[in-house]
Parts: C-alpha cells; structure tokens; sequence
C-alpha cells in the first residue's frame, strides 16, 4: 500500500522473519526531496508503528528525514500471539535484519543510520548498538527501559513467584501491574487513542513477556558504561513507567563523547505520542536539533578525512 500527503510519501510491506512469521514493516519518506538520513523506529512494549508512531514519523520527515517502521512479533499487524515476547533476542534479531537490508540498498549506503526508540524501543536500540558496535551513526533514546520503575515493577517476592510460573504457563495475563495507559500517557485523548487501536495490546502482561522484559532491564542497567555511539536520551521527570535516574546514569557512565540528556519537569512517559501538544513541540525540537546537529558532524568528519585523502595522495604524486 502506498499514499502520499502533506509532503510525505508513506508505504508498507509484510516480510517473512528467519522464523517463517510474517512482519508487518512501514516507511515514511520525503515526497519531493533527497532524505538526510535514515531513521530506524522501535516501537515501545504493546504498540506499533503505523498508527501510534505515525505523528512521530511525519515530523521527521517534514525535517527531511527517511523514517522506517516494523511491528515486532506479537506486536501490532505482526504475527504472533498479541503481547506475547517469547524472547526479546529474537525481536532484536529481526529488526537487525530488517533494518540493515536497508541501509545496505545502494541508494542507502552512504546515508547516516541513526536508531530511535521509545520505553521498550530504547532498550531494542541499546541491544542493537550491543549486536553491532560499529555500524549505527548514532540513538535516540526517548524514556529507554533501562530500568523499571518502581512503582509498576513488583516485589521480589512475586517476581521469583511470576519467574518460576513463566515456565509453567508463559502466555497467561498475571502480572501485578497499573494499567501501563493510564501512568504512560499524559494526553486524555491520547489514552483513548490507544485503547481504540485495534492493534496495541491492552491486557495484563503475560507472565513470559514480564520475565523478558524485566531481564532485558536488569542486564542493560548493569551494562551503561558500554554504550559508545552518538546519542540522545529524552526522558520526562515524572515517569512512572521507566525511571529517568537511569537515563542519566547512561548519560554519565556511557563511553560515548558525543552524548546529550534532556530531562523534561512536569512531562511523562510517552514523549513522542502521549504528552499534551506544546510538550511534544518541545520534544521534537530538541531530537531535531540533535539530528541536524549530528549529521552536520558526520559530513564534517566525511569531508576531513577527504581532504586528507587528498592531501596524501598529492604528496605520492609530487614524490
């Protein structure tokens, strides 16, 4: 399917994963223009790209930027069991592959391949950088799950109990937890948005995808300091689904020397889709910048090291 408004080209496409599932994939891309990058969206946990990331991407691409999207498996138009994530590596796998056949396209080789994720996308983003130190230009980190919060994650009595219950029946809806809508999402329109998709998982978390969660969380909170790519981590003061003292862990501890945190007063988890609409203004502008700022950098750096190129092949030459 294909449609273009506004300025913005859109398209979609199912692929088949190395496990035989059908992935639904989307992009947005520039009607009339060359993109300045490439930009990888990863959705949060129970959403999808399509309809809840769509504001996201048109922003971006009205900044001149190529957006892609996929639905994880048992996530959104994907295959799979819906809220099921049997294990998070898998997911990380194909959205490696889906996200590199791109950026190796010819016409995409000499584009910068920046990651963006939001809640669980972050940590997706994180464990992408983790497969491939070297090959993405840089992140950004909105609300990463680095960390559950505490006030949504349960003891560690019950989380033994839900661990050793996951092996026994890992698709059943049991975790103790708020409605994630209601604590995520600041935008009373927003919330109804959500629980009007036909394709975002609204139920209780399934005993296995709380287990994958929280394990992936547990091992990226123990692990910051490796973190070395270009990054930008946005993460509102009062979220109560990710907690934004580890944002700023990863921005003291990362080995990255270009690294950037905003922490917002007064705005939520959902930064990109769920704050009230002049904090979102505020948002983008801020990822914008970033973006214009670090791409201006890796053309500089491109240019540098052509000129010195030159200037050694000049001295060969007069030799």
């Amino acid at each position: 399917m294909e449609n273009q408004t506004s300025g913005v080209k859109y398209e979609e496409e199912y692929i088949v994963n190395s496990r035989g599932l059908k992935l639904f994939t989307c992009r947005w891309v520039p009607a009339d223009a060359e993109p300045k990058a490439l930009i990888f969206l990863c959705h949060g946990y129970g959403m999808e790209c399509s309809i809840s990331m769509r504001g996201c991407a048109n922003r971006l691409v009205r900044a001149g930027y190529e957006v892609h999207g996929i639905d994880c498996e048992g996530h959104g138009k994907s295959s799979g069991l819906l809220g099921l994530i049997s294990n998070f590596d898998d997911l990380v796998d194909d959205l490696s592959e889906h996200f590199a056949n791109i950026s190796e396209r010819r016409e995409n080789r000499k584009k910068m391949r920046i990651l963006m994720g939001e809640s669980m996308g972050g940590a997706m983003v994180l464990r992408l950088h983790r497969k491939k130190p070297h090959y993405w230009d840089g992140a950004v980190l909105v609300a990463p799950m680095c960390k559950i919060a505490d006030e949504i994650r349960p003891n560690p009595v019950v989380i033994k109990i839900l661990t050793a219950l996951a092996r026994v029946i890992p698709t059943w809806k049991l975790t103790p937890t708020p409605d994630i809508i209601d604590v995520a999402f600041r935008d009373p329109q927003v919330r109804e948005e959500v629980r009007s998709n036909p394709y975002t998982y609204k139920g209780r978390p399934r005993l296995q995808t709380s287990y994958q969660l929280y394990t992936v969380s547990t091992d990226l909170e123990k692990r910051l300091e490796e973190v070395a790519l270009p990054f930008i981590v946005l993460h509102g003061e009062e979220d109560k689904v990710t907690d934004p003292l580890v944002s700023k862990i990863l921005y003291e501890s990362a080995r990255s020397t270009d690294k950037t945190f905003k922490l917002y007063p007064g705005m939520w988890h959902s930064l990109t889709y769920g704050e009230l609409p002049e904090n979102l203004d505020t948002v983008f502008s801020d990822i914008v910048r970033w973006l214009d700022n670090a791409r201006n950098a890796k053309l500089e750096e491109q240019r540098k090291f052509a000129n010195d190129q030159n200037a050694l092949e000049s001295s060969y030459s007069s030799k």
